[in-house]
């Protein structure tokens, strides 16, 4: 790990494999971060993690701006009514942002993120907007082979996937705005017992990209 940090407390258990960890994260010692996520008893470990690790320099740089920008609101926060998005969805504000406009057309401001009933199980951007696991997951270069149970799930997940789009469908109609399409999609989704997977994925605000 070029530039790493000895750390002194062995106790300290690494990140990918939970040996005992003497080395640490560079940025997590510049950006003041908790010792315990941010060990790793190996340039290999840490170089393995790295593509899941780094969300967590992320999520602080996030925190940091809410703070320090006024009158903008972090996107895992909860917004009354509809605002602007900025920093391509990672925040929100009541003004249109500023642009050189070269013509009439302008953004509209979104109306506030819709919610997931409490039994549905939530994919690991949900609360904060970043994806785990999916960067460093193995089916990322690997052919799976799918199972018989596995494709009998892959056919009830794809069957309702087509009564979504059908539901989408039935409402448009010259007249109809994104949102009212993203309403739909939204409820026939949780509906279903499914988490709308656009939603809040690398801080997209809504349930339907439309």
């Amino acid at each position: 790990m070029a530039g790493g940090s000895e750390v002194v407390e062995a106790a300290l258990s690494c990140a990918k494999c939970s040996k005992p960890a003497h080395l640490q994260c560079p940025k997590c010692v510049e950006l003041k971060l908790p010792r315990e996520g941010a060990a790793f008893c190996t340039q290999d470990c840490f170089k393995a993690s790295w593509s899941s690790h780094k969300s967590v320099h992320l999520k602080a740089k996030l925190s940091s701006l809410a703070t320090e920008t006024p009158g903008e609101q972090n996107a895992a926060s909860p917004s009354d009514g509809w605002l602007y998005c900025l920093r391509k969805g990672q925040a929100r504000t009541p003004k249109i942002p500023h642009f050189d406009w070269t013509g009439t057309l302008r953004p509209y401001p979104i109306s506030e993120k819709r919610v997931v009933p409490a039994h549905i199980d939530l994919p690991d951007w949900a609360n904060d907007g970043i994806p785990k696991i999916e960067p460093s997951s193995d089916l990322q270069h690997v052919v799976e082979i799918k199972t018989p149970e596995l494709i009998e799930r892959m056919r009830e997940t794809c069957r309702i996937g087509r009564e979504v789009l059908d539901a989408a469908a039935r409402i448009i109609r010259p007249g109809v705005t994104t949102d009212e399409i993203d309403a739909v999609v939204h409820e026939v989704t949780v509906a279903a017992g499914g988490y709308p997977s656009p939603l809040n994925y690398h801080f997209f605000p809504k349930s339907c990209c439309t």
